[in-house]
């Protein structure tokens, strides 16, 4: 016979489960509001309204607004942990790879593009943050070496430099690619993602360093 579950362990349920949805309806709020009065302009008290509840219940979940960037950087590092979970799992080619990883990793900024230009502002306003975000692009760096090195074992991705140079380059040129298209904010994102990738991936992409047999050096 199945033990059955007790009403405090059913309340406690349902305790997390509403303190998890309240915690959503903020951080969604936030992003609204971000988008309609930018980073700067957008107060607490504007998202606390937004989210139908009081301006202290913010404070129980999120210490500034600011903290709100960080868990949409949390939010895009769990998406890019199951992207490489699932490229460890399937034989999909990297570059095949690359390119849906784009396509997933912009979906919130096409919705929200001021969020781009918000974490610069952000990692600018206070020293706590911009030490957290330095913490959370540390551990995007290292997925993104894990993606190239990943692609170096099966033979896809140039080997000749070190898998944290290449996810440098990588990162910044994606990077740089949003943050541009956040000036603007149009519908032209996933091509330019597309364009920029189609650039870096010549870069990416293997070397023949095997020298041809029977041909001297041109230099001794």
């Amino acid at each position: 016979m199945a033990a059955s579950t007790s009403p405090s362990m059913k309340n406690s349920s349902r305790r997390v489960r509403r303190s998890a949805e309240l915690r959503e309806r903020l951080f969604r709020a936030a992003l609204d509001q971000f988008a309609k009065k930018g980073f700067l302009e957008a107060t607490v008290e504007d998202i606390t309204n937004a989210a139908d509840v009081g301006k202290g219940t913010f404070f129980n979940y999120f210490p500034s607004k600011e903290h709100i960037l960080l868990a949409f950087g949390e939010m895009q590092l769990g998406k890019l942990q199951e992207s490489m979970d699932e490229a460890r799992k399937t034989s999909m080619p990297l570059p095949d790879f690359l390119r849906s990883l784009g396509a997933r990793m912009t979906e919130e900024p096409i919705r929200h593009p001021t969020i781009v230009r918000a974490f610069l502002q952000a990692f600018v306003s206070s020293s706590e943050v911009r030490s957290a975000m330095l913490d959370l692009q540390g551990r995007v760096l290292a997925l993104h070496s894990q993606m190239i090195q990943l692609g170096q074992q099966r033979g896809e991705i140039r080997d000749d430099l070190p898998p944290i140079e290449l996810a440098q380059v990588f990162r910044q040129t994606i990077f740089g690619t949003l943050l541009l298209w956040s000036l603007s904010g149009d519908g032209s994102l996933q091509q330019r993602i597309e364009a920029a990738f189609e650039v870096l991936w010549s870069g990416l992409r293997p070397r023949n360093t095997r020298k041809p047999a029977g041909v001297a050096p041109l230099f001794l």
